[in-house]
Protein backbone atom coordinates (compact mmCIF):
# COMPACT_ATOMS: atom_id res chain seq x y z
CA UNK A 1 0.00 0.00 0.00
CA UNK A 2 1.07 3.48 -0.39
CA UNK A 3 1.75 6.65 2.34
CA UNK A 4 -0.77 8.54 1.51
CA UNK A 5 1.48 12.17 2.48
CA UNK A 6 3.24 10.81 -0.87
CA UNK A 7 0.47 12.62 -2.87
CA UNK A 8 -0.24 16.26 -3.69
CA UNK A 9 -3.51 17.50 -4.69
CA UNK A 10 -2.93 17.33 -8.56
CA UNK A 11 -1.52 13.54 -8.32
CA UNK A 12 -4.12 12.42 -5.93
CA UNK A 13 -7.19 14.57 -8.50
CA UNK A 14 -5.51 12.67 -11.36
CA UNK A 15 -5.70 9.61 -9.49
CA UNK A 16 -9.37 10.18 -8.56
CA UNK A 17 -9.93 11.01 -11.79
CA UNK A 18 -8.89 7.90 -13.19
CA UNK A 19 -10.78 6.01 -10.77
CA UNK A 20 -13.82 7.57 -12.04
CA UNK A 21 -14.36 9.55 -8.71
CA UNK A 22 -14.54 13.39 -8.41
CA UNK A 23 -11.52 14.92 -8.96
CA UNK A 24 -12.32 18.20 -6.02
CA UNK A 25 -12.55 15.29 -3.52
CA UNK A 26 -8.65 15.51 -3.71
CA UNK A 27 -8.58 18.70 -1.57
CA UNK A 28 -11.28 17.70 0.91
CA UNK A 29 -8.85 14.66 1.45
CA UNK A 30 -6.07 17.07 2.14
CA UNK A 31 -8.29 19.20 4.50
CA UNK A 32 -8.99 16.41 6.57
CA UNK A 33 -5.69 15.30 6.87
CA UNK A 34 -3.63 18.56 6.93
CA UNK A 35 -5.90 20.82 8.43
CA UNK A 36 -8.37 18.44 10.72
CA UNK A 37 -5.63 15.86 11.31
CA UNK A 38 -7.69 12.97 10.44
CA UNK A 39 -5.71 9.90 10.48
CA UNK A 40 -8.70 7.51 9.59
CA UNK A 41 -9.96 7.34 6.19
CA UNK A 42 -13.31 6.50 7.48
CA UNK A 43 -13.78 9.86 9.31
CA UNK A 44 -13.74 11.45 6.15
CA UNK A 45 -17.76 11.68 5.67
CA UNK A 46 -18.03 14.51 3.42
CA UNK A 47 -16.32 12.18 0.99
CA UNK A 48 -18.45 9.09 -0.74
CA UNK A 49 -18.35 5.93 0.20
CA UNK A 50 -16.93 4.41 -2.78
CA UNK A 51 -13.78 7.40 -2.73
CA UNK A 52 -13.22 6.47 1.14
CA UNK A 53 -13.30 2.54 0.35
CA UNK A 54 -10.83 3.05 -2.13
CA UNK A 55 -8.69 5.47 0.19
CA UNK A 56 -8.55 2.73 2.58
CA UNK A 57 -7.40 -0.27 0.12
CA UNK A 58 -4.84 1.41 -1.30
CA UNK A 59 -2.92 3.77 1.33
CA UNK A 60 -1.98 3.94 4.80
CA UNK A 61 -0.88 6.85 6.97
CA UNK A 62 3.05 6.62 7.56
CA UNK A 63 4.84 7.49 10.85
CA UNK A 64 8.24 8.18 11.73
CA UNK A 65 9.65 6.83 14.40
CA UNK A 66 11.58 9.05 17.04
CA UNK A 67 15.15 7.80 18.50
CA UNK A 68 15.72 10.74 20.25
CA UNK A 69 15.01 14.53 20.68
CA UNK A 70 17.83 16.83 22.53
CA UNK A 71 17.23 20.65 22.87
CA UNK A 72 19.81 23.03 23.34
CA UNK A 73 20.56 25.39 25.79
CA UNK A 74 19.40 28.06 22.95
CA UNK A 75 16.11 26.33 22.40
CA UNK A 76 17.02 25.04 19.14
CA UNK A 77 15.70 21.26 19.04
CA UNK A 78 17.37 18.22 16.82
CA UNK A 79 15.03 15.08 16.03
CA UNK A 80 16.50 11.68 15.18
CA UNK A 81 13.91 9.84 12.74
CA UNK A 82 14.02 6.23 12.00
CA UNK A 83 12.69 5.43 8.50
CA UNK A 84 10.75 2.03 8.09
CA UNK A 85 14.23 0.55 6.12
CA UNK A 86 15.77 1.41 9.57
CA UNK A 87 17.77 4.33 8.23
CA UNK A 88 17.94 7.52 10.59
CA UNK A 89 16.90 11.20 9.52
CA UNK A 90 17.17 14.50 11.17
CA UNK A 91 15.56 17.65 11.57
CA UNK A 92 16.14 20.55 13.61
CA UNK A 93 13.05 23.08 15.06
CA UNK A 94 15.01 26.76 15.80
CA UNK A 95 12.96 29.02 17.43
CA UNK A 96 13.23 32.55 15.53
CA UNK A 97 11.44 35.98 16.30
CA UNK A 98 9.48 35.50 13.39
CA UNK A 99 8.19 32.13 14.07
CA UNK A 100 9.38 28.20 14.11
CA UNK A 101 11.29 27.25 11.74
CA UNK A 102 12.32 23.57 10.50
CA UNK A 103 14.93 22.65 9.07
CA UNK A 104 14.17 19.51 6.97
CA UNK A 105 16.56 16.42 5.36
CA UNK A 106 15.85 15.02 1.79
CA UNK A 107 18.33 12.07 1.91
CA UNK A 108 20.04 10.07 3.45
CA UNK A 109 23.89 10.62 3.58
CA UNK A 110 25.08 12.80 1.49
CA UNK A 111 27.24 12.29 -2.07
CA UNK A 112 28.10 16.46 -2.14
CA UNK A 113 31.09 15.70 0.06
CA UNK A 114 31.48 19.14 1.82
CA UNK A 115 35.33 19.02 3.78
CA UNK A 116 33.73 20.61 6.83
CA UNK A 117 30.17 19.16 6.73
CA UNK A 118 29.10 15.76 8.70
CA UNK A 119 26.36 15.08 6.22
CA UNK A 120 29.08 14.26 3.86
CA UNK A 121 30.74 10.99 6.11
CA UNK A 122 28.43 8.61 4.70
CA UNK A 123 27.60 8.70 0.89
CA UNK A 124 24.14 8.89 -0.23
CA UNK A 125 22.27 5.59 0.34
CA UNK A 126 19.07 6.69 -0.96
CA UNK A 127 16.74 9.80 -1.14
CA UNK A 128 14.07 10.44 0.78
CA UNK A 129 10.40 10.25 -0.55
CA UNK A 130 7.75 13.14 -0.33
CA UNK A 131 6.02 11.33 2.83
CA UNK A 132 9.23 11.37 4.72
CA UNK A 133 9.88 14.90 3.95
CA UNK A 134 6.45 15.98 4.93
CA UNK A 135 6.07 13.26 7.82
CA UNK A 136 9.34 15.51 9.36
CA UNK A 137 6.52 18.26 9.78
CA UNK A 138 3.86 16.58 10.70
CA UNK A 139 6.05 14.53 13.67
CA UNK A 140 7.64 17.59 14.89
CA UNK A 141 4.47 19.52 14.96
CA UNK A 142 2.50 16.91 16.97
CA UNK A 143 5.19 16.35 19.74
CA UNK A 144 5.57 19.77 19.72
CA UNK A 145 2.06 20.78 19.97
CA UNK A 146 2.88 23.55 17.63
CA UNK A 147 2.59 25.14 13.83
CA UNK A 148 5.80 25.42 12.05
CA UNK A 149 5.30 28.67 10.48
CA UNK A 150 8.71 28.41 8.43
CA UNK A 151 10.61 25.30 6.29
CA UNK A 152 13.92 25.61 5.15
CA UNK A 153 15.32 22.31 3.03
CA UNK A 154 19.15 22.46 3.80
CA UNK A 155 19.38 19.36 6.27
CA UNK A 156 21.27 16.75 5.49
CA UNK A 157 21.58 15.99 1.52
CA UNK A 158 21.41 18.35 -1.49
CA UNK A 159 17.47 19.07 -2.21
CA UNK A 160 18.68 19.55 -6.02
CA UNK A 161 19.71 15.93 -6.06
CA UNK A 162 16.68 14.72 -4.99
CA UNK A 163 14.64 17.73 -7.12
CA UNK A 164 11.10 15.97 -8.05
CA UNK A 165 10.07 14.85 -4.98
CA UNK A 166 11.57 18.05 -3.00
CA UNK A 167 9.81 20.38 -5.77
CA UNK A 168 6.31 18.40 -4.61
CA UNK A 169 7.29 18.08 -1.11
CA UNK A 170 7.14 22.17 -1.23
CA UNK A 171 3.62 21.81 -2.37
CA UNK A 172 2.12 20.20 -0.16
CA UNK A 173 3.62 21.85 2.76
CA UNK A 174 2.11 24.94 0.73
CA UNK A 175 -1.10 23.77 -0.72
CA UNK A 176 -4.10 25.97 0.50
CA UNK A 177 -5.36 23.23 1.61
CA UNK A 178 -2.68 21.54 2.94
CA UNK A 179 -0.04 22.72 5.49
CA UNK A 180 -0.39 26.21 3.81
CA UNK A 181 3.31 27.33 5.02
CA UNK A 182 3.19 30.28 2.77
CA UNK A 183 5.92 30.14 -0.46
CA UNK A 184 8.24 32.65 0.99
CA UNK A 185 8.63 31.14 4.03
CA UNK A 186 10.34 28.26 2.19
CA UNK A 187 13.76 28.11 1.73
CA UNK A 188 15.74 25.59 -0.43
CA UNK A 189 19.35 25.41 -0.68
CA UNK A 190 21.82 23.99 -2.67
CA UNK A 191 25.47 23.42 -2.99
CA UNK A 192 25.20 24.55 -6.60
CA UNK A 193 23.84 22.60 -9.37
CA UNK A 194 23.71 24.25 -12.01
CA UNK A 195 20.66 23.02 -14.35
CA UNK A 196 18.29 22.93 -11.25
CA UNK A 197 18.81 26.25 -10.28
CA UNK A 198 17.56 26.80 -13.95
CA UNK A 199 14.44 24.20 -13.83
CA UNK A 200 13.63 26.01 -9.93
CA UNK A 201 13.66 29.51 -11.54
CA UNK A 202 10.62 28.33 -13.94
CA UNK A 203 8.48 27.41 -11.13
CA UNK A 204 5.78 29.72 -10.44
CA UNK A 205 6.15 29.42 -6.69
CA UNK A 206 7.90 32.55 -4.56
CA UNK A 207 9.34 30.40 -2.86
CA UNK A 208 13.13 31.31 -1.69
CA UNK A 209 16.46 29.53 -2.74
CA UNK A 210 19.62 29.83 -0.95
CA UNK A 211 23.04 28.66 -2.41
CA UNK A 212 25.94 27.29 -0.47
CA UNK A 213 28.88 29.56 -1.49
CA UNK A 214 31.46 29.32 1.48
CA UNK A 215 34.43 31.05 -1.03
CA UNK A 216 35.12 33.89 -3.05
CA UNK A 217 36.85 32.04 -5.63
CA UNK A 218 37.46 28.74 -7.25
CA UNK A 219 40.72 27.51 -5.46
CA UNK A 220 39.13 27.90 -2.25
CA UNK A 221 35.60 26.48 -2.79
CA UNK A 222 37.06 23.53 -4.97
CA UNK A 223 39.13 22.74 -1.76
CA UNK A 224 35.76 22.99 0.68
CA UNK A 225 33.55 21.96 -2.13
CA UNK A 226 34.27 19.23 -4.73
CA UNK A 227 31.15 20.48 -6.85
CA UNK A 228 32.94 23.16 -7.63
CA UNK A 229 34.53 21.48 -9.94
CA UNK A 230 31.94 20.22 -11.67
CA UNK A 231 29.84 23.51 -11.81
CA UNK A 232 32.65 26.25 -11.19
CA UNK A 233 31.70 30.00 -9.93
CA UNK A 234 31.42 31.41 -13.00
CA UNK A 235 28.44 29.42 -14.79
CA UNK A 236 27.33 28.95 -10.80
CA UNK A 237 26.81 32.95 -10.63
CA UNK A 238 25.61 32.60 -14.16
CA UNK A 239 23.16 30.96 -13.14
CA UNK A 240 22.36 33.02 -10.23
CA UNK A 241 21.98 35.77 -12.28
CA UNK A 242 19.30 34.72 -14.82
CA UNK A 243 17.10 33.06 -11.41
CA UNK A 244 16.90 36.80 -10.29
CA UNK A 245 16.27 38.29 -13.40
CA UNK A 246 13.71 35.44 -14.19
CA UNK A 247 11.87 35.35 -10.39
CA UNK A 248 12.82 38.88 -9.69
CA UNK A 249 13.42 37.03 -6.05
CA UNK A 250 16.92 38.08 -3.96
CA UNK A 251 19.26 35.29 -3.28
CA UNK A 252 20.64 34.44 -0.57
CA UNK A 253 24.31 33.64 -0.52
CA UNK A 254 25.31 31.42 2.42
CA UNK A 255 28.78 31.56 3.82
CA UNK A 256 30.27 29.50 6.83
CA UNK A 257 32.85 31.30 8.10
CA UNK A 258 36.07 28.77 8.41
CA UNK A 259 39.29 30.52 10.83
CA UNK A 260 42.06 31.27 8.72
CA UNK A 261 40.08 29.64 5.73
CA UNK A 262 38.01 31.93 3.62
CA UNK A 263 38.11 34.51 6.86
CA UNK A 264 40.25 36.88 5.62
CA UNK A 265 40.01 40.77 4.56
CA UNK A 266 41.12 39.87 1.50
CA UNK A 267 38.24 37.21 0.64
CA UNK A 268 35.57 39.69 2.23
CA UNK A 269 36.85 42.23 -0.99
CA UNK A 270 37.07 39.16 -3.28
CA UNK A 271 33.15 38.39 -2.31
CA UNK A 272 32.18 41.54 -2.40
CA UNK A 273 33.63 41.84 -6.37
CA UNK A 274 32.57 38.71 -7.29
CA UNK A 275 28.87 38.95 -6.23
CA UNK A 276 28.34 43.00 -6.88
CA UNK A 277 25.29 43.74 -8.93
CA UNK A 278 23.75 40.38 -8.01
CA UNK A 279 20.37 40.54 -5.88
CA UNK A 280 21.46 39.29 -2.88
CA UNK A 281 23.06 38.77 0.62
CA UNK A 282 25.42 36.83 2.39
CA UNK A 283 24.30 35.10 5.60
CA UNK A 284 27.15 34.45 7.60
CA UNK A 285 27.52 31.78 9.73
CA UNK A 286 30.21 30.78 12.44
CA UNK A 287 31.28 27.05 11.83
CA UNK A 288 29.72 24.49 14.18
CA UNK A 289 32.76 22.47 14.69
CA UNK A 290 32.34 18.86 13.44
CA UNK A 291 34.90 15.83 15.56
CA UNK A 292 35.96 14.06 12.83
CA UNK A 293 37.04 17.70 10.48
CA UNK A 294 40.12 20.01 11.54
CA UNK A 295 38.33 23.35 10.67
CA UNK A 296 37.84 25.81 13.29
CA UNK A 297 34.81 28.45 13.50
CA UNK A 298 36.30 32.17 13.07
CA UNK A 299 36.89 33.92 16.02
CA UNK A 300 34.26 36.34 16.70
CA UNK A 301 36.50 39.55 16.42
CA UNK A 302 36.70 38.07 13.04
CA UNK A 303 33.69 37.11 11.70
CA UNK A 304 32.82 40.92 13.17
CA UNK A 305 35.34 42.05 11.13
CA UNK A 306 34.57 39.98 7.57
CA UNK A 307 30.81 41.27 8.42
CA UNK A 308 31.66 45.13 8.49
CA UNK A 309 33.90 44.90 5.81
CA UNK A 310 31.19 43.27 3.54
CA UNK A 311 28.52 46.25 4.55
CA UNK A 312 31.16 49.09 4.28
CA UNK A 313 31.83 47.98 0.35
CA UNK A 314 28.25 48.13 -0.05
CA UNK A 315 27.11 44.16 0.03
CA UNK A 316 23.97 43.29 2.39
CA UNK A 317 25.14 40.97 4.91
CA UNK A 318 23.66 39.09 7.92
CA UNK A 319 25.89 37.65 11.02
CA UNK A 320 24.21 34.44 12.63
CA UNK A 321 26.17 32.37 15.41
CA UNK A 322 26.20 28.54 14.83
CA UNK A 323 23.14 26.87 17.01
CA UNK A 324 22.80 24.00 18.71
CA UNK A 325 26.54 22.81 19.11
CA UNK A 326 25.52 21.85 22.83
CA UNK A 327 23.57 19.02 21.33
CA UNK A 328 25.40 18.32 17.65
CA UNK A 329 22.98 20.11 15.54
CA UNK A 330 25.03 20.84 12.41
CA UNK A 331 23.78 18.48 9.86
CA UNK A 332 24.44 14.87 9.88
CA UNK A 333 26.44 14.50 13.67
CA UNK A 334 23.54 13.22 15.42
CA UNK A 335 22.67 11.00 13.24
CA UNK A 336 26.66 9.43 13.03
CA UNK A 337 26.58 9.50 16.76
CA UNK A 338 23.93 7.42 17.19
CA UNK A 339 25.07 5.05 14.79
CA UNK A 340 28.71 4.82 16.41
CA UNK A 341 27.20 4.34 19.34
CA UNK A 342 27.58 7.19 21.10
Amino acid sequence: MKNIHNETVETLAATFKREGFKTFAAKQVFDWIYKKRVHDFSEMTNLAKGVRAYLAKTYVFGRLETVRRVVSDDGTIKYLFGLEDHHLIEAVLMDHPYGKSLCVTTQVGCNIGCAFCASGLEKKTRDLSVAEMVMQVLEVEAKENLRVSHVVIMGTGEPFDNYDNVMAFIDVINAPNGLEIGARHITVSTSGIVPKIDAFAERPLQVNLAISLHAPNDAIRSKLMKINNVYPLAPLLASVKRYVEKTNRRVTFEYILLDRVNDEMAHADELSDRIRGINAYVNLIRYNPVKEFDFKPSEEARARAFFDRLMKRGIVATYRRERGGDINAACGQLRIREQKGR
